[in-house]
C-alpha cells in the first residue's frame, strides 16, 4: 500500500508530461515525425488525428494525413442511425461502413428525422460525411432551430478550410445566411456573406436547401430556386489568386451556440442575442435542436480521375500558391497502408493502455 501510494506523484507526473508534451500545429509550426498528423483542432498525433479534418499543410508532410475518401453519390435519410457512427473514436476511416460520423455532441432519431442536440454543457452537435465531394450538388432537407443565439449550419468544409456555408440564426426563421471561405480567410463583407429570404418558417417547415458547387461557380438554392450565385472569375484579388473553394470537402451539419459569453459581441448580435437556457422548450426537453431529414450528394463528373482512385491527397502548395490535390489508390483506413512517417498508428492508444492500470490503481487508492 505504501509503495503504491508513493507511485501517485510519479503517475501524475507522467500524465502531466504526456498532456503538456502534445505538440500544436499551425501555419508556422508543423507537426513532428513522431506525431505527424495535424488535427482539425490544431494538435499533433497519430491514428484518428490523420482522418477527416487532418490539416495536410500543417502536418509533418502533406501525405501524413490519410487520403480523403473519394466522392460517391449518396442519398441519406435520417429516420434511423444505421449509417451513422455515433462514436467518432470508433471510426477508422472506412467510408464504406458508415456514411456519417458524429464528431461531437448527441443525436436522436425520430419519426420525422434525426435531431441534432444542443445543451448548456455539450457546446452543440456536429456530424460529418465520411466521403468528400470535389465539386457537385448537395441537397439538405431539414428544419432549423428557432431560438435566439442558436445556429443551424449546413456546410462543406475542406481539410485546408475551404468552406461553403448555409447558416440559420434562431431569431430570423425566414432567412438563410450564405457565405464562402478560401483557406479559412474570414470575410463578412457583402461580397461574400449574403442573406436570402425563405418564404415559410424554417423551423416549422421542412425545406430543401442546396449548394451547387462547380469549378467556375457556386449557387445556393431554396426549394429548387436559385437564390444566389457566385462566379469564380469574380473572386480574384490583387494577389492574382481566386479566393474560391477548390479543395475536396466533407459535408457537415451542426447546431451550435453563438449566443454565449465566450462569443465575440458581433457573433452574439448576429445570432439574435444570448441564449435563454430557461426557455420552456429547453426546460421541457433538456436541449435545443434542429431536425435533419435527408442529404443527397451528387458528385461532379471528373473524366480525368484515375481508374481505381480511392481518395485524394495533398502534395503541398504549388508554384501558383494553391494547394495541389492528387488522386490516389492508397487505403483511407487507419493501419490500412504504410504511412512512411512517424510512429505506427495507435501509438497514443498504446501509451494509454500502458498507463491505464496504473491510473486505475491510483484512483482506487485515493478512493479508500
Amino acid at each position: 500500500m505504501i509503495l503504491l501510494r508513493s507511485m501517485l506523484p510519479l503517475a501524475a507526473l507522467v500524465l502531466l508530461t504526456i498532456v503538456s508534451a502534445q505538440s500544436t500545429c499551425n501555419a508556422t509550426v508543423s507537426c513532428p515525425a513522431s506525431a505527424p498528423c495535424c488535427s482539425e483542432y490544431g494538435f499533433c498525433g497519430t491514428g484518428s488525428y490523420c482522418l477527416g479534418g487532418c490539416e495536410p499543410l500543417y502536418s509533418y508532410k502533406p501525405d501524413s494525413c490519410l487520403p480523403n475518401p473519394v466522392c460517391e453519390n449518396l442519398n441519406s435519410t435520417f429516420y434511423n442511425l444505421e449509417r451513422v457512427q455515433v462514436n467518432a473514436s470508433l471510426y477508422n476511416g472506412n467510408a464504406s461502413a458508415y456514411d456519417w460520423v458524429v464528431n461531437s455532441g448527441s443525436v436522436i432519431a425520430t419519426d420525422e428525422g434525426t435531431r441534432l442536440l444542443l445543451t448548456q454543457n455539450n457546446s452543440g452537435t456536429k456530424i460529418s460525411s465520411t466521403r468528400y465531394v470535389h465539386y457537385g450538388r448537395i441537397e439538405f432537407v431539414l428544419k432549423t432551430s428557432k431560438w435566439p443565439g442558436v445556429v443551424t449550419a449546413a456546410i462543406t468544409m475542406s481539410d485546408v478550410k475551404d468552406e461553403i456555408d448555409l447558416e440559420f440564426t434562431g431569431h430570423s426563421v425566414n432567412e438563410a445566411q450564405t457565405n464562402y471561405w478560401y483557406l479559412g480567410v474570414a470575410n463578412y463583407s457583402a461580397t461574400q456573406g449574403q442573406s436570402v429570404h425563405v418564404d415559410e418558417d424554417t423551423s416549422q417547415n421542412f425545406h430543401t436547401y442546396a449548394i451547387d458547387w462547380k469549378e467556375d461557380s457556386i449557387s445556393w438554392l431554396v426549394d429548387g430556386n436559385i437564390v444566389r450565385t457566385v462566379l469564380k472569375a469574380d473572386t480574384y484579388t490583387s494577389d492574382g489568386i481566386p479566393h474560391y473553394p477548390m479543395t475536396p470537402s466533407r459535408i457537415q451539419l451542426s447546431i451550435w451556440p453563438a449566443g454565449i459569453p465566450s462569443s465575440a459581441p458581433g457573433t452574439i448580435d448576429w445570432s439574435g442575442g444570448m441564449i435563454d437556457w430557461s426557455d420552456p422548450d429547453y426546460v421541457a426537453n433538456g436541449y435545443f435542436w434542429n431536425v435533419l431529414q435527408s442529404v443527397n450528394m451528387i458528385c461532379a463528373d471528373d473524366p480525368t480521375q484515375a481508374q481505381g482512385t480511392t481518395g485524394w491527397i495533398y502534395s503541398g502548395n504549388g508554384s501558383d500558391g494553391l494547394p495541389h490535390v492528387l488522386d490516389t489508390n492508397a487505403s483511407t483506413i487507419i493501419g490500412g497502408a504504410s504511412r512512411g512517417v512517424g510512429l505506427p498508428h495507435g501509438t497514443i492508444t498504446q501509451i494509454g493502455m500502458f498507463l491505464a492500470p496504473l491510473v486505475i490503481a491510483c484512483l482506487a487508492i485515493l478512493a479508500q
